[in-house]
């Protein structure tokens, strides 16, 4: 499938995203043709690890996400990390990001820890989503149907476990972001 002419936009915080969902996801995205921007925090260098605790890659901030919505999007990524999703879940630009991809019912891939975010934004009510283990309570509590599958689908919300699911997760994002708008997105705001 090809993503030319689709513009999505990867979350990335300051430090602690885990390295090979921010660089896998959108290398895969790439790939199919899209314009990929990351947005973090602050537009200036952010700073990956690998199992939160080692040192990953330093990348580019294309943009703050301060002024951003998803009218300026096609589709949105949000890598997981256990250090990066508490960061980005913290600051409320970026979870009325997330939300908006929501309310224009544009695809969304989020993986391992990345659902903090959902749940901050408050869109999981009667979705079913997979995540790291140790996040399944919040997902639950927040109103969400949380499974343990390699990669699940719920009218354009994607979202996988781990690192170990990138392939399947990669390969379902191009797919649903090529589809484009799901109006099922809305139905958990």
């Amino acid at each position: 499938m090809t993503l030319s002419a689709k513009k999505i936009a990867i979350l990335i915080a300051p430090r602690g995203t885990e390295d090979p969902e921010f660089k896998k996801p959108k290398e895969a995205l790439e790939a199919a043709g899209a314009k990929v921007t990351t947005v973090g925090i602050n537009s200036d260098r952010a700073t990956t690890n690998n199992h939160d605790l080692d040192p990953g890659s330093d990348y580019n901030v294309d943009k703050a996400v301060k002024g951003l919505s998803a009218s300026d999007f096609d589709g949105l990524v949000v890598p997981g990390g256990c250090v990066g999703a508490d960061k980005l879940r913290a600051n409320a630009d970026v979870v009325s990001f997330v939300r908006s991809f929501f309310e224009e019912q544009k695809p969304v891939g989020v993986i391992c820890h990345g659902p903090w975010l959902l749940v901050e934004a408050d869109v999981l009510k009667g979705r079913t989503v997979t995540s790291y283990p140790s996040i399944r309570r919040d997902i639950e509590n927040a109103g969400g149907s949380w499974v343990d599958r390699e990669v699940v689908t719920d009218q354009g919300l994607v979202t996988s476990r781990k690192p170990d699911d990138l392939p399947a997760f990669c390969a379902k994002i191009v797919e649903e972001f090529g589809e484009g708008r799901h109006s099922g997105q809305t139905r958990s705001l």
